[in-house]
């Protein structure tokens, strides 16, 4: 009896087609989408000063289009698993490029904020759908042995392109105009399209779809957006007031009843039963530390060397550029020795580095070199680049091939959540700790100020001489 051969399309199909090159033209696909859309979530950061001055934004609704986009990609990873199910990884990668490419178009072309905030939205829920499904699909092409250098390579992606994005955005707000920060990821775009016809695979299965779990992602929306929304105007509002308390109170209820539902349908958004795994809690733990850890400081970074030390967007994308290149080599060397160290060993490690890095951060001020600066934060991506490969394989080798998107969605999904929250709360306390300083010297500038008296003298003096 001779073998039934495979489906056309399939993934078996594709691999036996192609031979064992095939793994690296599908990832290369896979890659191509992850790092444009990877790319848009932090190369915003460096032009966020001139779209205030755009649009006449203050910093509590400019940190909206990073948060937006971490929002909207946080809330889409948990549906990457159905739609894969629904309508197989081809379709569902090309349908999800294609709303990033009408989405940065958008962007660029946005006449208003609200616009703007929409087209970032957008970029995030698509960003947020093709993340897991490039991390799944370089999970199933590699042998066993050496997914650990393949979760190397997807980090590559992952990392790289928030630490080059400042870089290359800084590049175009300075040389161009802060809107074609959405049009530079529009080639890759194209690029994924075309190869994602040709090596993709289709729909594993025939048989019905699986209901969508409606609930679970509506209450999922309210929490990501209340919570956020109550973060962003607690400052603005007063953390007391009455709108800010009722949409913390609304996000608290909604995120126990998104739990509470996830646990009681039969068909859930998140399968909680990945939770059931002591090496899947943890990793889902440190994922929420790594978020917060990178897309934290990106975002935090290229404000404060513009706004506090005066540096161009170019040179505020130049500072993080050491650390991208440094991570070009980190990457590959931490994924063979995934394959080969204890997943604990690698984490903790990378962990103490990150740590490290904050902490020489902490002491940051107007007169910190530009050297240092960059060595500090290229020592904080040294140690994620540690982090990240063991924490994607050990998670999902912990879990049966059934739950693998599903893992993978929701390893994603706590990452984003932890880059989402720790971005919002970064600048709530950044916000925080300028209206004080600035409290404290607007209190210090009277007549028992030598200061104060000296330049109120030289500049009534200079107002005298031009004939004020």
């Amino acid at each position: 009896m001779t073998d039934q051969a495979p489906a056309p399309g399939s993934l078996p199909a594709l691999m036996k087609r192609w031979g064992t090159n095939y793994r690296w033209y599908v990832t290369i696909t896979a890659m191509m989408g992850t790092i444009s859309t990877v790319l848009s979530s932090t190369i915003v950061n460096v032009a966020l000063p001139d779209i205030m001055g755009t649009f006449g934004m203050g910093q509590d609704k400019a940190q909206l289009i990073s948060t937006g986009f971490l929002a909207a990609m946080t809330g889409t990873m948990l549906i990457n698993a159905w739609l894969v199910d629904s309508f197989g990884q081809r379709a569902t990668f090309s349908g999800t490029i294609a709303v990033f490419v009408v989405a940065s178009a958008m962007g660029g072309l946005a006449p208003s904020e609200p616009v703007l905030i929409l087209a970032r939205v957008l970029q995030g829920g698509a960003a947020g759908v093709l993340q897991p499904l490039a991390m799944v699909t370089i999970f199933q092409v590699f042998p066993p042995e050496r997914r650990g250098s393949a979760m190397g390579i997807y980090g590559i992606g992952v990392v790289l392109a928030p630490a080059l994005g400042p870089t290359i955005g800084g590049l175009m707000v300075d040389n161009f105009n802060w809107r074609f920060v959405f049009f530079l990821v529009l080639p890759s775009c194209v690029a994924g399209l075309f190869l994602s016809a040709l090596f993709m695979p289709g729909r594993a299965t025939s048989g019905p779809r699986k209901p969508f779990d409606w609930i679970g992602f509506a209450l999922l929306s309210v929490f990501l957006v209340v919570l956020l929304n109550g973060l962003s105007n607690g400052q603005r509002h007063g953390w007391r007031s009455h709108m800010v308390l009722l949409d913390l109170t609304l996000a608290a209820a909604s995120g126990l009843a998104f739990v509470a539902w996830e646990t009681w349908t039969a068909a859930p958004m998140l399968n909680l039963a990945l939770f059931r795994s002591p090496s899947f809690s943890g990793a889902s733990v440190v994922a929420v530390v790594f978020g917060a850890g990178i897309f934290g400081s990106t975002y935090l970074v290229p404000i404060f060397v513009q706004t506090i030390q005066g540096y161009t967007a170019t040179r505020s994308g130049l500072v993080l550029m050491p650390a991208g290149l440094i991570l070009t080599i980190a990457f590959p060397i931490a994924g063979r020795l995934t394959d080969k160290l204890p997943a604990d060993v690698m984490i903790t490690a990378g962990l103490l580095l990150f740590a490290w890095s904050s902490l020489l951060m902490a002491g940051l001020d107007t007169n910190t070199p530009f050297w240092s600066l960059a060595a500090w934060i290229a020592l904080g991506r040294i140690g994620l680049s540690l982090i990240m490969p063991s924490l994607n394989a050990g998670a999902l080798r912990a879990l049966p091939p059934q739950l693998l998107g599903q893992g993978s969605g929701a390893l994603n999904f706590v990452r984003q959540l932890g880059g989402a929250i720790g971005t919002n709360l970064l600048a709530v306390m950044s916000e925080r700790r300028g209206q004080l300083y600035a409290h404290a010297f607007a209190t210090s500038q009277d007549t028992a100020n030598p200061t104060t008296v000296d330049l109120l003298r030289q500049l009534l003096s200079y107002l005298l001489a031009e004939g004020g």
